[in-house]
């Protein structure tokens, strides 16, 4: 299949040599400074994409970091060898990755729990959700003892968005699609095969509402509009990947072992409580993905240096930062590539 896009052609090379690594900066994470910061890091650590929220400004944001690498590559000594592709994220009513956390101060009897918890420090010490921190975890529910988080989905005019996304740079887009409604999946799945017509499509899935049988119909349906375009984001368990242990990746490797297994010819990435042992197990497990997605884990290993003050103008700090990232990237890649011609 020819799309007359060299980045098509590009990105399905590095998919069929099995070299993919996306670092998830959140589809709710609004947090410009972070992203920002993000994109710098993990471009020099050798990314081949960053996943988005679907808002200009964050992806304004994450050019800047990315244009920051190439300032600094040859100062650190690196070659960025593909310009990271730039993904945003959207998700239908329902998925946690795009849902926002609020408290309900008429029943918070304010423990402090969740503001320990958060791992995005989105709640303030009087109890106030900052929205575009959140991304809609769900940790601070776990641990409230009064029922007092709610969620919140923002409905945004995608339809115009989108298009902007696309004119500022995004090449590529994602539909988190943890719902039962098929028709809304069907819905904005056209949506965004009207504004991507050259280069590949991601639906992000999990088998939280979905059996197995369901999760396989609806790619199938997906799968004939949109052809070889096509990637599933098989989420494990979504957002759970702060853990560095086998367990906490198992469902995601367990997820594309589903997929892969019905023969439908898609791309197909480790998601949903990925970390560092992930391409491992995979490996280990006879689980042949296309790349690994990383969101959690990813941004909880350079968090301390992200957070300092001074990130922007140390160039030890920034070292140190990029040294963490690049050791995730390579255990991954180099697990999942292992070997493998790239079929």
């Amino acid at each position: 299949m020819s799309m007359n896009n060299e980045r098509y052609d590009i990105l399905k090379n590095i998919f069929r040599e099995k070299k993919f690594f996306k670092l998830v900066c959140g589809a709710g994470n609004e947090d410009l400074t972070e992203v920002r910061r993000l994109a710098t890091i993990y471009t020099l650590a050798g990314v081949s994409m960053h996943d988005l929220s679907a808002n200009i400004d964050v992806v304004e944001a994450a050019k800047k970091g990315i244009e920051r690498a190439y300032e600094l590559a040859p100062m650190l000594g690196k070659k960025i060898e593909i310009r990271p592709y730039l993904n945003v994220s959207i998700g239908l009513k329902g998925d946690p990755h795009v849902r926002k956390a609020t408290i309900d101060r008429n029943v918070c009897v304010e423990c402090g729990e969740c503001v320990k918890v958060c791992r995005q420090n989105a709640i303030t010490e009087d109890y106030s959700v900052m929205e575009f921190k959140c991304i809609g975890c769900g940790d601070c529910e776990k641990v409230c003892p009064s029922d007092a988080i709610k969620y919140l989905h923002k409905l945004a005019d995608f339809e115009n968005i989108l298009p902007e996304c696309a004119k500022s740079g995004v090449e590529t887009m994602e539909l988190h699609a943890v719902t039962a409604d098929d028709g809304a999946v069907m819905h904005d799945w056209m949506l965004l095969n009207k504004i991507i017509t050259d280069n590949f499509i991601s639906v992000c899935l999990d088998r939280s509402l979905l059996s197995n049988r369901h999760l396989i119909e609806r790619i199938k349906r997906l799968y004939g509009i949109t052809g070889g375009r096509m990637i599933v984001q098989a989420d494990g368990v979504p957002m759970s990947g702060e853990g560095d242990d086998y367990n906490t990746t198992l469902q995601a490797i367990a997820c594309a072992d589903v997929v892969m297994k019905s023969g439908i010819p898609v791309i197909v990435l480790l998601s949903g409580g990925t970390n560092s042992k992930t391409g491992l197990l995979a490996r280990q497990c006879g689980v042949n993905a296309h790349g690994v997605a990383i969101g959690s884990f990813a941004r909880k290993i350079v968090k301390r240096y992200v957070t300092m003050e001074d990130f922007d103008s140390n160039i030890d700090i920034m070292k140190e930062a990029i040294s963490i990232a690049e050791q995730l990237v390579i255990s991954n890649i180099e697990a999942i590539n292992g070997g493998h011609q790239g079929k």
